[in-house]
């Protein structure tokens, strides 16, 4: 069962401004409060790891807050950036090389918060490594509470929850309210803990937990967390301690109806990715959907429009491979999206290639049904080497890692 934890005498919701009330000072005088760098002369014991994208005003805020209330502690700070547009990358520049305990690392052509902070993490080599969110909705006050649990207790992670006793989720929306809930549910598929926010971006773990689960770990989509779960061999030892997600002070939200989708994604790569890759599953359901497409197409056009049927036949092919590109874009590769002009010269790559295996799930179709093959089987097999050749030939050259 999870357990939670609060600093002793202090209840929980109080546990922020009874630590550091100072922490709550305007960003400008938070921004000057970074030139206060811990000066232990110990090598750092831990390491926070923040994923940005695009988080330019609230990283000094940030780094201030943090530097206070980790004052007792040798630390630093690793930034991972995923090639931000406002800026961010230049501040952070400048922080490293004004602060020591400041680290910061550039990835172009990746983005991810999850595999960011796998990469944080394995940047770094403190023994102990913190995540959160760079827009100041975690509560950073917790992080010296967090440790001192997490080596008091010999646990392997401590979770910031918004949803046990006395944490609570500020004004979150609706629908990721919901989003969360979901993702409650639908962890207990993959996970043998009963987390109570597994949707957490705000948590501590242990160095060699991180070793024991890394080479398992998905690193897909926005949530790490579930990720460690899920990838650990053993019973995770765990505690949850309460916090209030505050509201983001700068910037936007990067979190969207499509972090369920990325959420399911990382669940079924747990479930499945052992024996297929879960994207070519998605490639396949993407695929179905366009058989369905493809059908209703030629109905409309060959029985009620009452075009020939090569034409119908050829107006339906067109639509379906044009749609289950733009899904495939929008779902399958995500994480390789194309746009603009690679997006023209994706469309017309994705027919060709399609065309092609069109041809080759028609011809090993034909060739075993006159090895009297049943007609069934041989219509599978076909199908099967259709999609096998789609999807890698579109993933090599279509959807490619472009840097």
């Amino acid at each position: 069962m999870p357990t939670f934890v609060t600093m002793p005498g202090i209840p929980a919701e109080r546990l922020q401004s009874q630590v550091h009330p100072e922490v709550e000072d305007s960003s400008q005088d938070a921004a000057k409060a970074v030139v206060g760098a811990p000066r232990h002369g110990l090598p750092p014991e831990l390491a926070v790891i923040v994923p940005t994208l695009n988080e330019r005003d609230n990283i000094q805020p940030l780094l201030a807050k943090l530097t206070l209330v980790l004052a007792g502690v040798p630390w630093e700070v690793m930034f991972v950036d995923d090639d931000s547009q406002d800026g961010t990358w230049p501040l952070l520049q400048d922080l490293q090389r004004r602060l020591p305990h400041v680290r910061a690392l550039r990835r172009i052509g990746r983005r991810g918060l999850a595999s960011a902070c796998i990469e944080g993490m394995l940047a770094t080599s403190t023994p102990y490594v913190a995540v959160m969110d760079a827009d100041l909705q975690h509560d950073e006050a917790l992080l010296p509470t967090m440790l001192a649990t997490l080596k008091a207790r010999q646990l392997d992670v401590v979770i910031g929850s918004r949803f046990v006793a006395h944490g609570s989720v500020g004004n979150l929306s609706r629908r990721r309210l919901l989003v969360s809930r979901l993702g409650r549910l639908l962890s207990r598929a993959i996970s043998r803990a009963d987390l109570s926010d597994p949707m957490s971006g705000f948590f501590l773990a242990r160095r060699d937990f991180l070793e024991e689960t890394v080479h398992r770990l998905s690193g897909r989509g926005f949530k790490i967390l579930l990720d460690l779960f899920a990838s650990a061999s053993r019973p995770v030892r765990f505690a949850e301690v309460p916090y209030h997600f505050r509201q983001r002070q700068h910037g936007n939200s990067k979190l969207d109806a499509s972090v369920l989708l990325d959420y399911v994604t990382l669940i079924g790569d747990k479930l499945f990715g052992r024996y297929v890759p879960i994207r070519f599953l998605n490639f396949v359901l993407v695929g179905l959907f366009g058989v369905v497409v493809h059908l209703a197409v030629l109905g409309f056009c060959f029985r009620l429009v009452g075009l020939g049927f090569y034409l119908s036949q050829a107006i339906a092919t067109l639509v379906a491979m044009t749609t289950n590109f733009n899904l495939n874009n929008v779902f399958t590769y995500r994480d390789r999206r194309l746009r603009g002009l690679q997006l023209v010269y994706g469309h017309l790559s994705f027919y060709v290639i399609c065309s092609i295996g069109a041809i080759a799930n028609f011809q090993i179709a034909l060739l075993l049904f006159q090895l009297q093959v049943p007609w069934a089987l041989a219509g599978l097999a076909g199908a099967v080497v259709g999609a096998v050749w789609n999807y890698a030939v579109s993933s090599s050259f279509t959807w490619r890692h472009r840097t």
